[in-house]
C-alpha cells in the first residue's frame, strides 16, 4: 500500500459565530509559508474584512505549530522575493480593520513571528518558542517590520532578537510584550474561543476607531464620533447599561470605515 500523499501547503479559512479563522497549513515543514501561501493571504483578508458576519479574525497554525517561517525551498526562483511577499502579507494583516488575534502553539519563527506581530494581540501556549531570524540568512528585515517589533518589545529586545536570531520561550515573550497571554496548551483553544466571543460581542465601531487611532490616524476622530452618533451605537450602549442588559450593537464597517494606515 502506498503511503498517503501529504496535503498541499495552503491557508484554510472559515467563519463561524462572528469569528474568521485562518489556518496556516504546511505540516510537512512545520507550517512554513510557501510563495503561494504568502500570496494567498492578501487575497483572503479583504473579503473577510468586508464580510459583515466577521467581527474579528484568528490566525493560527495547523496542529502543534504556528509557523516556522518561510519555506526557503519554494522561494529559490529569481522571480520570488521572499521579503517582498512576506511584507505584502504582513501589511494586509496589519491593515485588517477588525481585531486580530494570533493563537500560537509550538514554533513561531521568522515569517511566522512577522505575521504574529502584525496581529493586534497574541495568545500563546506555554511551550511556544519565538524567534526573528533574518541574521541567520543574511536577510535585511524590512524597516516597517523592525519598527513594529520594537513597538511591541522595545528597542533592546528587538535588537536581541534581530541581532542573534536566538529563540525565546513563552515566558520571556510575555515579559517583554511580544505576547499578551500564556496558557497551558490544553487551555489555549478554550481561552481563545472565549476571548473572541467577547470581541465579537463588543462594538465594532469602537474597535475599528481604536485601531485607526493607534495607527496614528488622529485626523479621523471627527468621522468616528459622527458615525457613533448617526448609527446609534453610543445610544444603544448607554441604554443597555441603564437597562442592565447586554448591548445589541449593529454598526458594521462600510466603504468609508477604512482601516489602520
Amino acid at each position: 500500500m502506498e503511503p498517503p500523499e501529504s496535503p498541499q501547503p495552503h491557508l484554510a479559512h472559515t467563519v463561524a459565530d462572528g469569528v474568521a479563522t485562518v489556518v496556516i497549513s504546511n505540516p510537512a515543514k512545520r507550517n512554513a509559508m510557501t510563495a503561494g501561501m504568502w500570496r494567498a493571504l492578501p487575497e483572503i483578508l479583504p473579503a473577510l474584512a468586508a464580510d459583515p458576519a466577521v467581527h474579528c479574525l484568528v490566525l493560527t497554525g495547523d496542529g502543534g505549530t504556528f509557523c516556522a517561517g518561510a519555506d526557503i525551498g519554494s522561494l529559490r526562483g529569481p522571480e520570488e522575493d521572499p521579503a517582498a511577499l512576506a511584507l505584502d502579507a504582513e501589511a494586509e494583516l496589519a491593515a485588517f480593520p477588525k481585531p486580530t488575534l494570533a493563537v500560537v502553539r509550538g514554533f513561531c519563527v521568522g515569517g511566522g513571528a512577522q505575521l504574529a506581530a502584525a496581529c493586534d494581540l497574541r495568545f500563546a501556549a506555554d511551550d511556544a518558542r519565538f524567534g526573528v531570524t533574518p541574521s541567520k540568512l543574511g536577510i535585511v528585515y524590512p524597516a516597517v517590520s523592525t519598527r513594529r517589533l520594537a513597538s511591541l518589545v522595545g528597542p533592546s529586545t528587538a535588537k536581541y532578537l534581530l541581532f542573534s536570531g536566538e529563540l525565546i520561550d513563552a515566558e520571556r515573550a510575555l515579559r517583554t510584550g511580544l505576547v499578551d497571554e500564556v496558557l497551558p496548551p490544553d487551555e489555549l483553544g478554550r481561552r481563545a474561543a472565549e476571548f473572541t466571543r467577547i470581541l465579537a460581542s463588543r462594538s465594532q465601531l469602537t474597535q475599528c476607531a481604536a485601531k485607526e487611532f493607534l495607527a496614528g490616524r488622529d485626523d479621523r476622530e471627527a468621522y468616528w464620533r459622527a458615525e457613533a452618533y448617526a448609527g446609534g451605537e453610543t445610544a444603544e450602549g448607554v441604554a443597555a447599561f441603564l437597562e442592565r442588559r447586554e448591548p445589541r450593537f449593529r454598526w458594521t464597517p462600510g466603504p468609508g470605515s477604512g482601516g489602520p494606515a
